[in-house]
Order: C-alpha cells, then structure tokens, then sequence
C-alpha cells in the first residue's frame, strides 16, 4: 500500500509562483511513475504532469508546458510541481498520482493505482 501527502497549495497573485509537493510512504518510491492532476470545480480532473520512476521522461500538458516543472527525489521519497506564471485558470485542487512501473510514464488518470487527498491551488486575478 502507498500513502501519497500532497502540500504547498494556497492562495497567488497571478503571475506568481508556487511549489507542490507529494511525499509518498513505503519502499517502492523509486520503482513507481508519478503524475500529477488537477480538478476544477465542476469540471473533470485533467492531467497535468508526469514523471518516471527515474525522471528521464517527463510530460507536460500544453497549458502549462513552459511554465510548469515536474522533478523528483527518489532519496527523499518525494515529488514536486513548480509552478511559475500562475493563471486564473490553473485554479483547481492538485492530486499527485503513483503507479508501480519501470516501462511507462501514464498521461491518464485510470492508469494510476494510487492517488492523494489534494491541495488547493487558487490564483487570484
């Protein structure tokens, strides 16, 4: 079983930056593909960014590609999401998503086995 802790959401000015975080329990951090997602009110969640179990393969969505950076830190069991630029419409709550794989970096939610609670992001224009 994986635990995932998304933090780091609040409130920006847009144009401003944030940083998200997912801290993952167990072992297997290394061994997993991680992405993150979004869901704003009344809409369905949307795939942000992903990362493989070695961060040699990224994706990005075209709203954020050029604004957003996906990394992570295998040691600290830990994913991050840089957010710079914000935009009124990247208002949503961020779900970060694992998946125990060494062959694929999954750009949809269904391929993920384990999800977060969520942090709120909201950008204030």
């Amino acid at each position: 079983q994986v635990q995932l802790v998304e933090s780091g959401g609040g409130l920006v000015q847009t144009g401003g930056s944030l940083r998200l975080s997912c801290l993952a329990s167990g072992r297997t951090f290394s061994s997993r593909a991680m992405g993150w997602f979004r869901q704003a009110p009344g809409k369905e969640r949307e795939f942000v960014a992903a990362i493989s179990w070695s961060a040699g393969t990224t994706y990005y969505s075209d709203s954020v590609r050029g604004r957003f950076t996906i990394s992570r830190d295998n040691a600290k069991n830990t994913m991050y999401l840089q957010m710079n630029n914000l935009k009124p419409e990247d208002t949503a709550v961020y779900y970060c998503a694992a998946k125990s794989t060494f062959t694929t970096t999954p750009r949809t939610a269904r391929e993920y086995d384990y999800w977060g609670q969520g942090t709120q992001v909201t950008v204030s224009s």
